[in-house]
């Protein structure tokens, strides 16, 4: 079945809502710039309290390994997300922690960018300045194709209306949505997260 990621968690209550409706992973922002930035501290007491059946992803940029890996203990993670110019040799070096490795495909040329990275998921996001999401969508041809040889998570400008025909021209092994699913930055509508994760399982996972 489609793997479901909710991405931005910043509270108790959005995280507990997110996983009863069956998300499979959670993301938590320790970007500081972000608007969805939470404090290892905060985002430690959200984790306490959920079912161990929920991954839980720290999102990072550009952030030490030795840091990344402070916090993910502290915290409880289950994965890291590295989310900025982390070089191949950086994500080999986390293989202690399950690694989603960003990368935002604009052209055919940006797919030999992949063959650098290994033992990794990638989570294949809209270019846009700065880093994090756009909330619009991407180019989901190019995207089909990185799902084709690796095994990816769907992210940019993906919402209730529109993750099924996501799935169906991708076919990526997950899809991941955090502004898609909220009524302000950093608080989920919890009736767009359910309908999210509700037309995502419904879909059809094919895996590399």
């Amino acid at each position: 079945m489609m793997k479901v990621k909710i991405c931005g968690i910043t509270n108790i209550d959005d995280a507990r809502h997110a996983a009863g409706c069956g998300a499979d992973l959670l993301g938590f922002v320790f970007f500081p710039n972000s608007p969805r930035y939470v404090t290892p501290e905060a985002a430690a007491a959200i984790i306490g309290e959920l079912p161990a059946t929920v991954e839980k992803v720290g999102v990072f940029v550009d952030e030490t390994n030795a840091a990344m890996a402070d916090i993910a203990r502290a915290c409880g993670l289950t994965r890291i997300q590295m989310h900025g110019n982390e070089s191949p040799g950086q994500v080999a070096d986390m293989q202690e922690f399950e690694v989603f490795k960003a990368v935002a495909l604009q052209r055919t040329e940006d797919l030999v960018q992949l063959e650098d990275y290994a033992g990794c998921t990638f989570l294949v996001d809209t270019p846009g300045p700065g880093y994090g999401g756009t909330g619009k969508t991407g180019d989901w041809q190019l995207a089909s194709a990185a799902a084709a040889s690796r095994r990816i998570f769907l992210a940019g400008g993906l919402t209730p209306g529109n993750v099924a025909d996501a799935i169906s021209a991708v076919q990526p092994y997950g899809v991941d949505v955090s502004s898609g699913v909220e009524r302000a930055k950093g608080q989920k509508d919890h009736h767009q997260v359910a309908a999210f994760i509700a037309a995502a399982k419904a879909s059809t996972e094919v895996s590399p």
